[in-house]
């Protein structure tokens, strides 16, 4: 029976979708303009890279042709080979919004239609009902932020009054989150974790995606830093995707990285969580080794988004590209015939974009394994599809949306 390997690239966009211009994004294209600051010097960075943008093994697969097809343009540095290894397209999100759960969810095969709760872009950014609510129910003396903010950025701010007065800091994006930072031990980390459960059922009512624990360590005098123990807490994901279908057979499912807080932890197996993506690529080998027949792994390398995109750094961003193509051949060599695994994303995050928010952005998609020829699939009109896809592979029943390729 054959087995199944999606693996999201978080924020690989590759190219402006055609409502970007709603977001505030037309123009945007995380790749190709990730491809282009290479190729003319700004995605250098002394002692980590140089040059034009290197992905060969990705390249292979059909990622050049990918940007191509999106864009009309060939970014620098890839290629447009004749015979690519795997088969290639791309996707264009039906969701409105460009948030990561509405991504994974349509790439699962049921995504939602119905628009997302925002907060709006001014301080104090939260109802004083919410907030008011949260501090009577957590216990708290007050909050700091209450506005649209970076996530790095505020912390460096607001760290060193946060451990002084313990109130937490409460800040949102251009996404549908509600974001809680704590100092892991002065303000602890099972306190934060509590807190942002309160935040979820009073966000509830007004359609909020996720609550997200954003726990840092350190201090004033040498700086903050955030650790691994992030946790997201997601709204339920609507049903009929490939996951509860594959619950639903009795088949196994491996969840890495933020898979399981991104669906809330339904129908998504044994999770593990890593500090990074190096973390989550070993995990997701050393899964595939004792992975049964009829199994599913979904693995989310989140590093692109959180550590380069949302920071704007064109070098980061390039070099940890660069990185998973290098460990891509790995994979490969691990797989078995029957074996299927997709890369795709979840939704763009230029890094020369202004601003620090996700872009809106078709997503690529390319698919390989041992008994997979090379070809085009074309423009694909929901993300749906590639949970469509995965479900007659696997030979589960079909996913609510969604049309395969298979």
């Amino acid at each position: 029976m054959p087995r199944a390997i999606i693996l999201v690239l978080d924020s690989l966009g590759c190219g402006g979708a055609e409502d970007a211009v709603l977001y505030g994004d037309a123009g945007a294209d995380t790749l190709g303009h990730l491809a282009l600051a290479c190729a003319t010097g700004r995605g250098e960075r002394a002692g980590l890279r140089s040059g034009f943008l290197q992905v060969p093994n990705l390249d292979a697969l059909g990622l050049g042709l990918v940007a191509e097809a999106s864009t009309g343009t060939l970014p620098p540095g890839l290629s447009a080979p004749g015979k690519p290894l795997g088969t290639w397209g791309y996707g264009v999100e039906r969701t409105q919004g460009k948030d990561t759960p509405s991504g994974h969810w349509e790439i699962a095969g049921s995504g939602t239609l119905a628009p997302w709760g925002l907060f709006p872009k001014r301080e104090p950014c939260f109802p004083a009902k919410l907030t008011d609510a949260l501090i009577a129910e957590g216990g708290l003396p007050g909050i700091l932020g209450n506005c649209p903010a970076p996530g790095i950025a505020i912390i460096d701010r607001l760290g060193a009054e946060h451990v002084e007065t313990g109130k937490p800091i409460c800040y949102t994006s251009a996404d549908s989150v509600f974001q809680i930072a704590a100092h892991e031990q002065s303000f602890g980390l099972e306190r934060l974790y509590d807190l942002c459960r309160i935040a979820r059922r009073l966000c509830d009512p007004l359609n909020i995606g996720r609550i997200i624990a954003r726990p840092f360590v350190g201090n004033a005098d040498k700086g903050f830093t955030r650790t691994p123990n992030r946790k997201d807490f997601a709204i339920p994901p609507p049903p009929g995707n490939l996951l509860e279908r594959l619950a639903g057979a009795e088949r196994t499912v491996v969840s890495i990285g933020k898979i399981g807080d991104i669906f809330g932890h339904r129908f998504t197996g044994h999770e593990i969580k890593g500090d990074g993506n190096d973390a989550h690529f070993d995990a997701t080998l050393d899964a595939l080794h004792s992975l049964p027949d009829g199994g599913l792994i979904f693995t989310n390398f989140l590093d692109f988004d959180t550590d380069y995109g949302h920071r704007r750094d064109v070098p980061g961003y390039a070099h940890c590209l660069e990185r998973f193509d290098a460990r891509l051949p790995q994979l490969i060599a691990a797989m078995r015939p029957g074996d299927l695994a997709l890369i795709t994303s979840d939704h763009g995050n230029d890094p020369t974009w202004s601003g620090t928010d996700h872009t809106r952005e078709h997503v690529p998609i390319l698919s390989f394994g041992p008994n997979v020829r090379g070809g085009p699939i074309g423009r694909r009109e929901t993300f749906a599809d590639m949970g469509a896809s995965l479900a007659r592979h696997l030979r589960v029943p079909v996913t609510v949306q969604g049309k395969s390729w298979i």
